[in-house]
């Protein structure tokens, strides 16, 4: 496999076919066709999407602070990872898109302390601008 490889400051670039390999800032991206993909050890399959949640607000506009147990689940975060999407259907999302998506969509996981949904790209509502 032919392979060219690029150092410029902070940045390691290989490019192997299609595939990139970018370090910045100590944290290891993956781009590939369009998607940019953080080193996290899940990987979507087909069509589903791994999010990860905003936080839920802790106080409200007046300052009141509102217990764990009254909070709100939020309903829009960051896409993480994508999967590959189905056959002739790609994916619409992709890595870094900020989603909205329903209150009881997807499942919820936790994964070296850190909290995610994993969900079908059918359904995330909209993609914030």
């Amino acid at each position: 496999m032919d392979s060219n490889v690029v150092s410029h400051y902070d940045k390691f670039i290989m490019l192997i076919n299609t595939f990139f390999l970018i370090k910045k800032n100590g944290i290891l991206l993956y781009y590939v066709h369009n998607h940019i993909m953080i080193n996290v050890k899940i990987k979507p399959l087909a069509d589903r999407v791994l999010i990860k949640p905003d936080m839920a607000e802790s106080k409200t506009s007046s300052g009141i602070i509102i217990p764990d147990t009254a909070k709100e689940k939020p309903q829009q975060g960051k896409v993480v990872a994508v999967g590959i999407g189905k056959k002739n259907e790609p994916m619409t999302v992709k890595t870094g898109d900020k989603v909205l998506y329903g209150k009881y969509s997807g499942t919820e996981m936790k994964h070296e302390g850190e909290e995610y949904m994993i969900m079908r790209e059918s359904d995330i509502l909209a993609i914030i601008q």
